[in-house]
């Protein structure tokens, strides 16, 4: 109707245009419905509420919950009330403010106030507002009254609020109020302002800050500017935060040489595995079309602080040819992508970033938190590198050194392929000797990086067959190196193929089967702790063994055995005195339902709550995304549960563990080493069942430094 009459503005229609489009509307109405639009206004007005209830359940409102922990159950509220006109003639107006900056967090009044307005226009963008200091000049005494109103309410709420009001007739009407929202550096400016300005304690300064917000502090971000104009191509899970522009690479291979010869590259995948760690490393973000929150990809890339967005299911691959296709058009390896971790969005080429600036005010609050929270935090790190971060951020230990990572290296996985190719004992162990001089240089780094914090080691727990090469080139190679045909390596690698990998030959099984790989891991633990200690006598370097995928006593024994007589003679060689521990991981239902009986074996339990849920669930967490949107829709699942601890069935299972296991060995430590670590709600429960500690990501130590804080505030 504006473009017809050639005007810009609602206001400037005339009321026979408005009476003309009312008509339009009505037929519109009655052609969807099938009868009038009621004149009654009792019936206007039911039909008005009927919408809102009605909006609790449409797809957006369902996303942000999820987003935003907020349970379906609650349901929504309406109210009522008369309305004031805002666009009754130029002595009205209507507008939204805060009362301090929602960016920064700066004390002062931010705003817009339109003139012969109803608040939709604020909202809806079609008209430039004014800045609400202009009001002073339009309406100076409804102004005033406003300026006083805004300090009553934040001296009320003791927060920062978000208003709406109307003018009519030059009266003053405010039509709502809420503790506004705000981005994660004005959070924490506002916390410390409010507590030096005496209407905040510490304790309640740390509790009103979204934990979660805090990771946009710790990552690079997208220019703001440049991502307005830019439209998203696709979408994923935005599985690590952050944002990432570079060149498309479909190959860890070619991400390590594009990065070497000083390109900046994204690293797209159908999906990744431990042999693809090097080229993660190498580039500035990872694209996959498979997986969710926690695949391989996510839970690498989070570790690692890098970019990641997962399950872009409508990337059509074909890496054989280095390309692929979205949206309609064809990517080819070099040309740029950007991609966004936090949103999951997909970008056409080049959109340039910003590093994250951390202000000030974030010392201050990890500091108080710290005061408050009862749970110890550590890191899931694998590289003295991530474990540098980590204790930067206010780690306080390795919860999980995931030991496989560091077989991947060139010059040592032919080593342990040359160990996996082995036919007797004696060539695996001298195959596993050529690799037990860079593990231990490993755990020292590790040790070091860690200035004497408890250091938990995982052994070796994928299955053989993520070790073994797939190219025709590689193949060939180990077969010269082995003195064996091609043939022969093919029908070794064929026979390491497995159903179900994971739950297959791998974790404390290969132990059992090649206790010569525990002895191997063993010594070079021990070894670079006796070496740290000596280096540091101020340390207390004690190594925390982990024995990964336990499900009898019996097979806990039999490994533990292996360790502790190796340990044993180490240290007796080295003629030092040092202690160590050898726990496992709960990751097996029947692990949580024995662990009275593990608990009398073990030092540490820790719960590796990303294979436990898999296990108890049934789901893979890999293929869980084809059909969890599904569950979402059938309102059976409400959160992804490998994002989002399942309380009531892996929080059971995790609680019944700690009640069987502590009365059994009062000395018994018991901590949480899967992705949930860093997800508040899963740190809150955490704190209530008695873990000891939680140990996440890097770039989450912060997040579970300030959930961990909240709990015991709220608890």
């Amino acid at each position: 109707m504006k473009e017809k009459k050639g005007v810009t503005y609602d206001v400037d229609l005339t009321a026979d245009d408005l009476k003309e489009l009312a008509g339009q509307f009505k037929a519109e109405y009655k052609g969807k419905i099938g009868s009038d639009f009621p004149d009654d206004p009792k019936e206007q007005l039911m039909g008005a509420i009927k919408a809102v209830f009605r909006s609790w359940d449409n797809p957006r409102a369902n996303v942000y919950r999820r987003d935003n922990d907020i349970p379906y159950s609650w349901g929504t509220a309406v109210n009522v009330q008369s309305m004031a006109f805002g666009n009754m003639g130029d002595d009205c107006g209507t507008g939204v403010a805060f009362t301090r900056d929602p960016a920064t967090g700066e004390r002062k009044l931010m705003g817009e106030f339109l003139v012969n307005a109803q608040g939709e226009d604020v909202v809806a963008g079609v008209r430039t507002p004014m800045p609400i200091a202009k009001m002073e000049q339009e309406f100076p005494e409804a102004f005033k009254e406003f300026t006083d109103v805004c300090k009553k309410l934040e001296d009320h709420y003791r927060d920062m609020q978000d208003m709406e009001f109307t003018v009519e007739n030059k009266k003053l009407y405010m039509l709502q109020t809420r503790n506004g929202k705000r981005t994660a550096q004005a959070a924490l400016k506002i916390a410390c302002d409010l507590v030096d300005e005496g209407m905040r304690t510490e304790e309640e300064a740390v509790a009103m800050i979204e934990p979660r917000n805090l990771d946009t502090l710790l990552h690079p971000q997208f220019d703001a500017t440049a991502l307005k104009a830019a439209t998203p191509v696709g979408k994923g899970l935005g599985a690590s935060p952050g944002a990432a522009c570079g060149k498309i690479v479909f190959s860890a291979e070619d991400a390590v040489e594009w990065h070497d010869r000083g390109e900046k590259v994204v690293l797209v995948r159908l999906e990744t595995s431990p042999e693809d760690i090097t080229g993660m490393k190498a580039s500035q973000g990872i694209l996959t079309v498979r997986g969710g929150m926690t695949s391989h990809a996510a839970v690498v890339a989070r570790g690692m602080g890098t970019c990641c967005v997962s399950g872009c299911g409508d990337i059509a691959m074909d890496e054989e040819n280095k390309k692929f296709t979205l949206a309609g058009k064809e990517y080819h390896e070099g040309d740029f992508i950007s991609i966004d971790g936090s949103t999951g969005n997909i970008y056409d080429g080049e959109i340039a970033t910003v590093d994250a600036t951390i202000a000030g005010e974030f010392g201050r609050i990890m500091a108080w938190a710290d005061k408050f929270r009862v749970l110890k935090v550590r890191t899931n790190a694998d590289t003295p590198a991530d474990a540098k971060k980590a204790r930067e951020l206010g780690a306080e230990g390795i919860g999980l050194c995931r030991t496989e990572h560091m077989f991947f290296e060139e010059d040592r996985i032919a080593a342990f392929r040359e160990m996996i190719c082995a036919d007797t004992v004696e060539e695996r162990e001298a195959a596993l000797d050529k690799i037990l001089p860079y593990q231990q240089g490993d755990f020292e780094k590790l040790y070091e990086a860690l200035e004497g914090c408890p250091v938990t080691i995982r052994f070796l727990d994928p299955p053989l067959h993520e070790f073994v090469p797939t190219d025709e080139e590689d193949i060939e190679k180990l077969a010269n190196a082995q003195n064996k045909s091609v043939d022969e390596i093919k029908t070794l690698i064929d026979s390491l193929h497995e159903f179900n990998p994971m739950m297959g030959h791998r974790g404390c099984r290969l132990a059992v089967t090649y206790p010569e790989i525990a002895k191997m891991q063993t010594k070079a633990v021990i070894r670079a702790a006796i070496n740290v200690q000596k280096a540091h006598a101020d340390w207390t370097v004690k190594p925390e063994i982990m024995i990964p995928l336990i499900c009898d006593i019996k097979e806990l024994k039999n490994v533990k055995k292996v360790v502790v007589e190796t340990a044993d003679a180490e240290i007796a060689a080295a003629g030092v005195k040092l202690d160590y521990e050898v726990g496992t991981m709960i990751e097996i239902p029947r692990a949580a339902l024995t662990a009275d009986e593990i608990a009398s074996e073990a030092d540490f339990f820790c719960f590796g709550t990303n294979d436990l849920t898999q296990m108890t669930f049934g789901f893979s967490r890999d293929d869980s995304g084809k059909f969890l949107d599904a569950y979402y829709d059938a309102k059976i699942f409400e959160n992804d549960p490998f994002a989002k601890l399942d309380q009531t069935g892996v929080g059971k299972l995790m609680e019944t563990a700690i009640k069987l296991g502590k009365p059994v060995n009062d000395k018994l430590h018991v901590g949480i080493c899967g992705e949930h670590g860093g997800d508040p709600s899963s740190v809150e429960f955490c704190h209530k069942i008695g873990l000891d500690y939680v140990s996440c990501s890097p770039f989450r130590v912060p997040i579970a430094r300030l959930a961990a804080a909240q709990a015991a505030i709220n608890n």
